[in-house]
């Protein structure tokens, strides 16, 4: 099999309409099983209380949102560099997730902050470099909406993406580079956990429920792009027909 085989929109299409289900199912296990074992299984903290538990929502989306800035950064720019139509709507149907994790890390940090810190925000380097990632994503998707040309516009948006893929690294190591309130990471690749081995067993459930979720999401919401897009190719009007939405010779004529 070629390595590009489903860079067409109609087999990613048809690839990602496969996939759904048993994304969407395996997000609701997951995050079931790992709900569960957070909030019922998982001892009390010793320092922190109760309150802790918010770790296992706001540590996966903060993960999450850096982490679809960079995929979304790498498909604009391969979108941009090849001229690639489907890399590029991959990286816009990104960006809403992206918006929405980073929305709920900032969220879910100010409710933990609360009562670990005594205020809901402060201007700390990790939480203000979080904020920023929030404003790149909602730049990008003002950007590349208010631009009628969709190449321009994939151009566009490809530029503000990889310049602000820098803002990335600077979120990640932002606690060892300044001196902030926010405390430094309790999983490392490179050093053994800091927490009990059940906390850790719920973390890394809600981490994989959030990943099925974003390609859930991401699939589903790049299939409508596609649709939108290539609203003129025979494939979709077949699709069109076939689903009885729109009449063949309706979607013929729009298509003109």
């Amino acid at each position: 099999m070629r390595l590009f085989t489903f860079a067409a929109p109609s087999r990613f299409y048809a690839l990602a309409g496969r996939l759904l289900p048993w994304l969407w199912a395996a997000a609701a296990v997951l995050a079931a099983l790992g709900l569960y074992r957070g909030f019922f299984v998982a001892p009390t903290d010793a320092t922190q209380g109760e309150v802790y538990r918010i770790i296992f929502i706001h540590v996966p989306a903060a993960w999450m949102s850096m982490l679809l800035y960079l995929v979304m950064a790498f498909w604009a720019a391969v979108g941009w560099a090849f001229k690639a139509r489907l890399a590029s709507m991959v990286a816009q149907a990104i960006a809403p997730t992206g918006a929405w994790m980073t929305f709920l890390a900032l969220w879910t940090g100010a409710l933990w902050g609360q009562p670990t810190w005594g205020t809901w925000w402060v201007w700390d380097a990790r939480l203000t470099s979080e904020l920023i990632l929030l404003f790149l994503y909602l730049g990008y998707l003002a950007l590349v909406n208010a631009i009628d040309d969709r190449r321009r516009a994939d151009q566009a948006g490809a530029l503000l993406a990889v310049v602000g893929a820098i803002n990335v690294p600077i979120i990640y190591f932002s606690v060892r580079w300044w001196n902030t309130l926010h405390q430094g990471a309790s999983v490392s690749l490179t050093a053994a956990p800091k927490m009990a081995e059940t906390m850790l067993e719920a973390m890394l459930l809600m981490t994989l429920a959030f990943w099925a979720y974003a390609f859930a999401v991401v699939f589903q919401r790049t299939r409508a792009i596609v649709l939108e897009r290539e609203a003129g190719a025979r494939w979709v009007r077949q699709i069109a027909h076939d689903d009885g939405n729109v009449p063949p010779a309706t979607a013929t004529k729009a298509a003109a």
